[in-house]
């Protein structure tokens, strides 16, 4: 590294000129920004496959189970916009070495956590040092790449956003299954130590700044936190407690639209913001974070339909799981480089219509399941998912950043990155929602239908009354539990036909949004404008 580009280092520099030589030391440094950007967002979905196991042992509820979630994405959340700031504050090196450490201590805790508050309180913690490493890793890229080899950071990039969201229930359930739940936390030290080198060895040391921060926007800080926060815990929790028929997710709501209000109103009106809410003036911007939140919603609203419906309609292992869902995931490792070499050549929001087609189609691919459709069948479905997901992403990254000022680079990582992860809270708030439903309704529907006076439904049970009777139950007890096993299967099908409605859903939002693609300029070359910091 040149001494005038170290210098422009400690103040968060633009990008090198686009046909300047990166060496290694860059290159690893930019590589350890994506780990950790893959590890925090890995963490988000990690637990799912895991959670009846670790509710057993810390003897919670399912519903109160859901916090374990809801924390770690509420911190995230939260501290993905202040990102730039305590970058600028203690330097990008001391920023992420200091972070990353911070979220392996918190990991461990997770691990050992002796009752479900501790486990909160750690996974929340974990959340706000681990979400800050999601936006860090795309600022390395605009901010240490020339534009030439941008394209390449942004594949990569664009993988850990969708990679991630996949990986987390496979790795998360084949670990709990052979070492158990603590292991999916013991295991963040492996990619944390390798970021701790890569950033010590990559990065010069920078002065610190904290003390030029105490000006900062404060005042919009705490109403983006308030306001953030709460309107996760509203998406979270909102269908658990009935949404406004409860007290408690009234509150919440009303915290929500205040914080966002006083933020928004706060950051128009102060000239220096700690994130630059301007930039949503820019209609590439504009558009890309938009569909960023649509995108959002379809990875871990799909993340999250999956896993429920292979664990309670198939009887799935959370290994089984995994093996199915990592179909997602490994294609995506060939598609990349393929979707980053055309990104320069075509016109991307040709790449991302296709893309959108490709995902969008894909949960319409499992809106048409039954009780018997299983790895076999959803195999085809998560590669065609996995094969759209990359064009997704990265034309998405590509559109964010395309005409941003050197200096709004971070603010604009941070709001792309944001918009991203409420869009999933979005979407599985929306999801669970439609989940309880449309069960609901299809129950009654089928209720309606297997009436015990049909004909068809009485000699379906005394079919079931015989099978019983011949296994050796007594007459009672056989018709009995056929009419229990009559029920059971009534509300399996209710629920294959909500899942089915759920996919369906997202699938038609998913293509619908292929219009919005083409009210973004023309964008062929990703960064356009050179890439910088505050």
């Amino acid at each position: 590294m040149t001494s005038s580009t170290k210098a422009a280092a400690a103040v968060f520099p633009g990008a090198p000129a686009a046909g300047a030589q990166i060496d290694l030391r860059t290159w690893i440094a930019v590589a350890a920004g994506m780990l950790g950007a893959f590890m925090a967002v890995l963490d988000i979905q990690i637990t799912n496959s895991s959670l009846r196991d670790i509710l057993g042992t810390l003897n919670a509820t399912q519903e109160e189970g859901s916090w374990i979630s809801t924390a770690y994405l509420c911190a995230e959340i939260v501290v993905i916009p202040m990102t730039a700031l305590f970058a600028r504050a203690f330097g990008v090196r001391r920023y992420m070495i200091g972070t990353t450490s911070l979220f392996l201590v918190f990991s461990t805790l997770c691990g050992a956590a002796w009752n479900l508050e501790s486990m909160i309180v750690f996974r929340m913690l974990q959340g706000f040092t681990g979400g800050a490493l999601i936006p860090m890793a795309m600022t390395l890229v605009m901010t240490r790449l020339p534009s030439s080899k941008r394209a390449v950071g942004m594949a990569i990039f664009g993988l850990t956003a969708t990679l991630a969201p996949a990986m987390g229930p496979t790795l998360g359930g084949y670990l709990s299954e052979i070492y158990g739940w603590p292991s999916i936390f013991y295991i963040n030290w492996v990619p944390g130590v390798l970021l701790i080198a890569g950033m010590v060895y990559g990065l010069d040391r920078e002065p610190s700044q904290a003390s030029s921060q105490l000006n900062a926007d404060w005042l919009g800080i705490g109403m983006m936190a308030m306001g953030l926060g709460c309107l996760t815990i509203f998406l979270e929790e909102g269908n658990s407690k009935d949404w406004f028929d409860s007290q408690f997710i009234i509150t919440f709501a009303a915290l929500a639209l205040i914080g966002i209000l006083g933020w928004v109103a706060n950051s128009f009106t102060r000239q220096q913001s700690f994130v630059n809410l301007r930039l949503y003036g820019q209609r590439n911007f504009l558009v890309a974070t938009v569909l960023s939140a649509v995108t959002g919603m379809g990875l871990y609203g799909s993340s999250y339909l999956l896993p429920l419906y292979l664990g309670q309609i198939a009887g799935y292992t959370p290994m089984q799981i995994g093996e199915v869902i990592a179909w997602v995931g490994l294609p995506q490792l060939l598609v990349m480089p393929f979707a980053a070499a055309l990104s320069s050549k075509v016109d991307n929001r040709i790449l991302c219509s296709f893309g959108l087609l490709l995902f969008g189609g894909s949960c319409l691919m499992n809106a048409f399941m039954d009780a018997s459709t299983g790895y076999d069948q959803l195999m085809w479905t998560q590669v065609v998912r996995a094969i759209g997901q990359p064009f997704v992403m990265l034309t998405l990254s590509n559109f964010a950043m395309q005409g941003v000022a050197p200096k709004d680079m971070p603010s604009a990582s941070s709001l792309f990155n944001m918009t991203r992860n409420l869009g999933g809270s979005i979407g599985i708030a929306m999801l669970a929602t439609s989940l309880t439903n449309r069960e609901h309704f299809h129950s009654a529907r089928l209720g309606e239908s297997v009436s015990s006076y049909a004909a068809p439904t009485q000699e379906r049970i005394e079919q079931m009354t015989q099978a019983f009777i011949s296994s050796g139950i007594d007459p009672a007890t056989a018709a009995s539990q056929a009419l229990a096993a009559l029920d059971r299967i009534v509300r399996r099908e209710a629920y294959v036909m909500a899942y089915n409605d759920g996919f369906f859903i997202v699938g038609i939002i998913l293509v619908g949004c292929i219009a919005a693609v083409w009210l973004a300029d023309k964008v062929k070359s990703p960064g356009g404008a050179g890439g910088g910091g505050h």
